[in-house]
Order: structure tokens, then C-alpha cells, then sequence
């Protein structure tokens, strides 16, 4: 079987990956999820001109020429609060004193904010300063228009989302499910985390990093454990992973006389679309599926190269089940502080970190690269693609990072914690 790019396995992969059911979930529970429906608003909002700031509604005719030494005076005929009504229309040479989101009274088209008056009782006021006409004043439907398409179909749920949700009164949401993954683990050899250490062992680390990333994805994984090196055990344990929307299992993939996963699979009616790419690291990664509607990732056993494999072919996948639109790492251009010389014929993903400066980002290696090297991962900030054909990138050179950590949040300079 030949071995696929990474760009063809990715579109194998989503060829065969169709978005999850939808379902109506509490308001509350819906960060972070995507909606399956266009929203509509119920209402206008505000549902009628409103002041934006403490002040005086007035007339801008009467205020025009208004300043610190020659104010206006006007008398006040309404007290108005936010969440009660004018009580009258303002005349000329007349002001209503209004509160922040209050409604504003007939007959008035600006708002002077308290700071530029003066009231030496509640019936009369001194405009020391004018405004542009219409100033202060947030029209009707400003925030939202009824019955208008407020948020499209696909929209992430963010908090600011949420709050528009909650604003046009959906208690509960229709949303995209999120899709149901299992994850094993595979090998005589591994340790798992609840047993005796056993200096011959190797910590179970694969299912604890593929459960992590699904979690940073907003999905609740079901650990299946460690299936041992035998076909009878492998193959119960892989048809419970069917039952799932997809599958996650680590090990035993490559061409070793005992890695059963791939045979046991077909066994069990999994078609594979593909079985090795042309990567570094993570080249022995299967991808399959059921008439059941199961996906089957059959990652390598090397905790690095399964990390970077979810990265860069389940990730997309899952997200797209869920709905997003951005179903990919967001990138960023950074400047290599120095040479990395590679082989010919795979994609190369480098872990490495970066800073940031004025100038933009610099990316440097995190060091040695081996496949089993996962503190790589432990302290990586991004993944550098390297592509197959290259074999060296010069210091200087500017290269697209996948960002693994958001770079957001940045310390203020001189402040130590």
C-alpha cells in the first residue's frame, strides 16, 4: 500500500467524516458548541431610544450655542430611571434629567451627560457644553431588530454569543451533538496508570494525551484501557470501540509480527481507506470505517506521534462533527532563530517554541525530536510543518507555525509574580 501525503490523508479522512446529529442542549451548557439552526430575534433591542450615559435630554436647538461661560438654562420637567417611562414630551427650552438606559422622552434628540450641567435644585439645569446632535441616544433596535437572523447557522457559542441567547430568550439551544470517542491503548509492554510501577514497563501516556485532547476539544472521552498482545482480547476490545462514533487506538500498527490491530480490524468489517503517510512522525497511522457509521483511527504507539496525528487528522475530524467551521490549528508566521536540517520524503513536524516580540513571532526546536521524546510535546508552543521535500531551513527563514498554545495572554514586561 502506498503511502498517502498528509494533505490526501486529511481529505481521505474528511470525505468519509459527516457532522453529528443536532440536539437541544440548557443555555448554560452550550459554551464552546455550535449552533445547528439559524436565531431569530423576538424582539427589538433596545425596544426604544434609550440614553447612553447619566445626564439631560434636551432639545439641541435650545443647547447649540452652549458653552462654559455662556450656559443654557432650561427647566427640568421628568425624572426619568432606567426601567420607567417618560412621564411627558420635552418642550422647547425644556430638559427631562434621564438615567442610563432609561427611555428618552418625546421631543428630544440629544443627551447632555451630567459631568458638562450644573443643577442647583430639580428644576432647573445648566448646559455648560454641547454634544453633536443625537449624541448619547442608542435608537430602537440598535443591538437587534425582531424577527431578523441574529446569529447564523454554524456559529461557535462563545460567551459573547450566549449572552445574545440569552438576550432573545433561549433557555435552550439547538446545537450540533458532540461526537461519542473511545479511546485503547495496545501492548504486552504498556503499564497502566492505576497498576504497580514495573521497571519493565512503559507508562500508558497515549490514552491519557488522546484523552486530553479531546477534552481541549470540549469532548468527554471513554477510556477502554489496555488491550494486551493478544487477538482474542484485541478483538473484543476493538468491537466495544466500534460502538462508539469513533475510535482512538494506539499501538500495534506497523508491520511487527505481533501488531494485530490492522488485521483485526479488517477482520471485524472495518474497510481502510489508508495505512501510512508520508510523515515524520506518526508515518504508520491507519484510517477506517464501518457501515455502522464507526471511524476508526489506528494511531502509532509512540506518544509523540500520536499527539501530532490527532493534531493534524482527528482533531479536523471531530471538529467538523461538531459543527465548526475552523476545523484546523490557527497559524501564525514566526522567523527560525536557527538551522534545522532534515531528510527528503516526509512532512517534518518540528515541535518548537516560540516568542514574541515587536518584530512578530521567532520559532525554535524544542530540542531532540525523537518520536518517544514527549516532554517535545510537554513544552512545544507549536508544530513547524517541514515540507517533504525540504531538507534544510536556514536561520532567517519565515515559516508558518501551527499554534498547540494560544499566545494571547502575554505577561506584562517587569512584573514578577
Amino acid at each position: 500500500m502506498q503511502y498517502f501525503s498528509v494533505a490526501d490523508a486529511q481529505a481521505c479522512i474528511l470525505q468519509h467524516t459527516q457532522r453529528c446529529r443536532h440536539e437541544r442542549v440548557a443555555l448554560h451548557d452550550s459554551l464552546g458548541r455550535v449552533l445547528a439552526e439559524d436565531v431569530f430575534a423576538n424582539r427589538n433591542h433596545p425596544p426604544y431610544d434609550v440614553s447612553a450615559m447619566d445626564g439631560y435630554a434636551v432639545r439641541y436647538a435650545d443647547i447649540a450655542h452652549a458653552t462654559a461661560e455662556e450656559p443654557v438654562s432650561l427647566g427640568v420637567v421628568d425624572d426619568i430611571r432606567a426601567g420607567a417611562m417618560p412621564k411627558c414630551r420635552v418642550l422647547a427650552g425644556k430638559a427631562a434629567r434621564i438615567m442610563t438606559g432609561a427611555a428618552t422622552p418625546e421631543g428630544v434628540d440629544t443627551v447632555i451627560r451630567v459631568e458638562d450641567t450644573e443643577a442647583d435644585d430639580e428644576h432647573q439645569v445648566w448646559i455648560r457644553a454641547i454634544a453633536p446632535q443625537g449624541a448619547n441616544i442608542r435608537p430602537l433596535g440598535e443591538n437587534l431588530r425582531k424577527d431578523t437572523m441574529t446569529l447564523a447557522k454554524g456559529t461557535t457559542i462563545t460567551p459573547g454569543v450566549l449572552a445574545i441567547l440569552a438576550m432573545v430568550k433561549q433557555s435552550t439551544v439547538t446545537v450540533y451533538a458532540q461526537p461519542r470517542v473511545a479511546i485503547l491503548a495496545t501492548g504486552d509492554e504498556l503499564e497502566a496508570l492505576d497498576e504497580a510501577m514495573d521497571e519493565e514497563k512503559i507508562p500508558d501516556a497515549n490514552s491519557h494525551a488522546l484523552y486530553a485532547q479531546c477534552k481541549a476539544l470540549g469532548i468527554e472521552a471513554t477510556m477502554l484501557g489496555i488491550a494486551r498482545d493478544n487477538p482474542i482480547e484485541l478483538r473484543a476490545k476493538l468491537a466495544e470501540g466500534m460502538g462508539y462514533d469513533v475510535l482512538l487506538a494506539s499501538g500495534g500498527v506497523s508491520v511487527g509480527v505481533h501488531d494485530f490491530v490492522r488485521p483485526t480490524l479488517a477482520d471485524l468489517g472495518i474497510g481502510m481507506h489508508f495505512w501510512r503517510v508520508a510523515m515524520r512522525p506518526g508515518h504508520p497511522l491507519a484510517f477506517g470505517s464501518h457501515e455502522s457509521g464507526a471511524r476508526i483511527f489506528a494511531l502509532p504507539g509512540n506518544p509523540v506521534a500520536s499527539m501530532v496525528c490527532f493534531e493534524q487528522f482527528v482533531a479536523p475530524a471531530l471538529r467538523t462533527m461538531m459543527g465548526h467551521q475552523q476545523i484546523h490549528r490557527r497559524t501564525v508566521a514566526a522567523r527560525l532563530t536557527h538551522d534545522i536540517k532534515d531528510r527528503a520524503g516526509r512532512t517534518h513536524f518540528v515541535r518548537v517554541t516560540l516568542r514574541q516580540n515587536e518584530h512578530g513571532y521567532s520559532a525554535t526546536s524544542t530540542g531532540a525530536q525523537g518520536s518517544g521524546v514527549l516532554m517535545s510535546m510537554a513544552v512545544a508552543q507549536g508544530l513547524l510543518p517541514i515540507p517533504a521535500d525540504a531538507t534544510v531551513m536556514h536561520a532567517g527563514d519565515v515559516v508558518n507555525v501551527q499554534l498547540l498554545q494560544e499566545m494571547e495572554y502575554q505577561a506584562d514586561a517587569g512584573v514578577e509574580c
